[in-house]
């Protein structure tokens, strides 16, 4: 049977647990503006009953604090984090498109396209009425070279934005890195609370903090089971693992790191040196940050960086042998549109290849018939005798969702190369003042100084033909450095937005333009001056339309670009707040409501301290006022 004094026992349970209870709810007051601090509860169970030798065949035995745990929704732990991905790559993706579309805006200044493109007609217009005035002449070529400046500075500007991408990823990756390290001390740590049948409430806070943190980065998923022995039986602790992009980052105490690479290569032809690509420091193997599965900023920094528009050069392998390799059927065609880089690499399959080089067969129409890339790397003999790469499919670089950086840069020089090969052709037509024949007025300066005029690239003046070279293959040009031919650049292919020039002989000599097709007709002709300013509307020129519309066509693709990234980011920090809101109704600290917990326990514990003093009285009465 229970002792005489059994009731103080029962009523020191109810304090004990009652205080801890107290302790609790103080403990949630005063977090309630702690950053992903989860409300915590004390859970309380009757203690075992007493069996008695009575009637009623057993007594209660008062009350316990079982554990102390947290108010934790997995659910929307899911969403919230799955939502936060995808935040994390439209917030990134709209701060970056933002910029971009700041370079391409047009505000009517002298520094607008709409105003430099149309200085420099109306400068060409007034030139047809006064070809023999140096003077006139000069301040055409200045309004030209203005043009020119004008993209030389848009393409620096995306090639510093593109740098700029570039150190975030790094910045990004070595956030993933301390990430997984933290999360992985935090598990070894929890384990050694929990093995013992504790609760490391305020340890899982701070991982799922760190959970929250790097779902915005990239994609999570997470896995946590109980450890248990052959028999099934639990031996404490769990097993907590992170996946990030369908890969795993941490598995219980140990993790994996990612390392940032420089690319010996590029992907696109205007590509900054040195880009970094992920890997798994522990397999080198490549990290998947684009894939559809994939989100979060990590993903959009990429497709900032590298988005082409989901396009790359690809075609047919005809020809192999041990240090090159043959496309034909190539889905580009025109040079024009070419925006492979001189020294990359290529896939067949799932197995890429390096090139140091390539070389354009063209035919007489200017139509690229195929590519021939000339490897790094020797091929093993297997490779060539057995055929394993002919009559697969080659795909030149990487095809990168998104108009990122290397899509406007391309669609730049495209832009260019038309305008400036029509412009060229025209004048190649011509003599200059001094009767002699003229050559490209539009030219491409290289960093190191070298001029190019595409002589290996202009028409025939009665045929209007591309003329066959003697330079190599007839048709043939090679870009690049190799052991196989020397290097051939003079195409259109080497001007872009970054080196578009005007030619230097014509900025030194202004005489040196030709407005006439000869001048026996007399120094002040200018029957080329009507086909000329025919360029710059009536021509179609780039995407169905002329020359003038070029900006608006590129605004349109930004603009849109840029709207649909604020759409989805409204989209979804909407859902954010809303489910955030849901989350922190299972989890998040109520004043009110622990107030009132206060005070119910306040109550709770005021019984149990009557409870005491009633016993006390009665041991008292009994002990002392009793007597034999």
């Amino acid at each position: 049977m229970p002792s005489t004094f059994f009731g103080l026992n029962i009523g020191a349970s109810a304090l004990s647990t009652f205080q801890t209870s107290i302790n609790t709810t103080a403990n949630n007051i005063s977090n309630v503006q702690t950053q992903g601090y989860t409300r915590q509860t004390t859970s309380v169970e009757s203690t075992t009953a007493l069996r008695v030798t009575a009637r009623y065949g057993s007594i209660g035995t008062g009350v316990q604090a079982t554990e102390i745990t947290q108010e934790r929704d997995l659910y929307y732990d899911i969403k919230y984090r799955g939502n936060n991905s995808s935040l994390g790559l439209y917030e990134q993706k709209l701060y970056y498109q933002s910029q971009i579309e700041d370079f391409f805006k047009d505000d009517s200044t002298q520094n607008g396209f709409s105003t430099i493109f149309s200085n420099m007609f109306n400068s060409l217009d007034t030139l047809s009425n006064n070809n023999a005035d140096e003077s006139v002449r000069n301040q055409f070529i200045n309004q030209s070279q203005i043009l020119c400046t004008y993209f030389n500075s848009l393409s620096t500007s995306l090639s510093s934005l593109q740098e700029d991408v570039n150190e975030e990823i790094k910045s990004q990756v070595q956030d993933v890195n301390a990430i997984s390290e933290k999360i992985a001390l935090l598990n070894k740590e929890i384990n050694s609370i929990e093995v013992r049948g504790g609760h490391a409430n305020e340890l899982r806070d701070e991982r799922a903090n760190l959970l929250d943190d790097l779902s915005k980065i990239v994609s999570v998923e997470t896995t946590e089971y109980e450890v248990q022995n052959t028999n099934g039986d639990n031996l404490g602790g769990t097993v907590f693992t992170v996946i990030i992009n369908g890969q795993v980052l941490v598995d219980g105490n140990d993790y994996r790191t990612l390392e940032c690479v420089s690319q010996n290569y590029n992907n696109n032809q205007n590509d900054i040196d040195g880009l970094y690509h992920i890997v798994w420091s522990d397999t080198g193997m490549n990290f998947a940050a684009t894939t559809t599965s994939a989100s979060g900023s990590l993903k959009a920094l990429f497709e900032t960086r590298d988005g082409n528009n989901n396009f790359a050069l690809g075609g047919t392998i005809t020809k192999v042998t041990s240090q090159t390799v043959t496309i034909q059927n190539p889905n580009v065609t025109n040079i024009n549109a070419l925006d492979i880089a001189q020294r990359g690499q290529f896939t067949v399959g799932n197995v890429s290849y390096k090139y140091d080089g390539w070389t354009a067969e063209v035919d007489a129409d200017g139509n690229i018939t195929s590519y021939t890339f000339n490897l790094k790397e020797t091929l093993d003999d297997e490779f060539v005798i057995n055929g394993t790469l002919n009559d697969k499919y080659l795909t030149c670089g990487e095809a990168v969702t998104g108009m990122g950086i290397p899509y406007y840069q391309q669609q730049m020089n495209e832009f260019l190369r038309n305008f400036m090969q029509m412009f060229n052709d025209i004048e190649r037509t011509g003599e200059d003042l001094d009767g002699n024949p003229m050559s490209s007025f539009f030219t491409a300066i290289t960093a190191t100084g070298i001029e190019y005029n595409f002589d290996d690239w202009a028409k025939d003046k009665e045929t209007g033909k591309f003329v066959q070279q003697t330079i190599g293959n007839a048709g043939t040009y090679t870009i690049g450095s190799n052991s196989h031919a020397a290097a051939h650049y003079n195409t259109y292919y080497m001007l872009t937005a970054a080196t578009a020039a005007v030619n230097t002989k014509s900025i030194g000599n202004p005489r040196y333009f030709a407005t006439t097709k000869d001048t026996v007709n007399g120094t002040e002709a200018a029957d080329l001056m009507d086909q000329l300013k025919k360029l710059q509307n009536d021509v179609t020129m780039f995407r169905g339309d002329g020359a003038s519309a070029f900006l608006e066509t590129m605004l349109s693709d930004i603009t849109v670009d840029t709207q649909k990234s604020q759409i989805f980011f409204s989209n979804y920090s909407n859902l954010e707040e809303a489910v955030g809101k849901q989350r922190m109704s299972v989890s998040g600290v109520d004043e009110d409501e622990e107030a009132l917990n206060l005070i119910k326990f306040q109550n709770a514990y005021n019984m149990a301290s009557k409870v005491i003093s009633v016993m006390s009285e009665m041991y008292d009465r009994l002990i002392n006022e009793t007597g034999v």
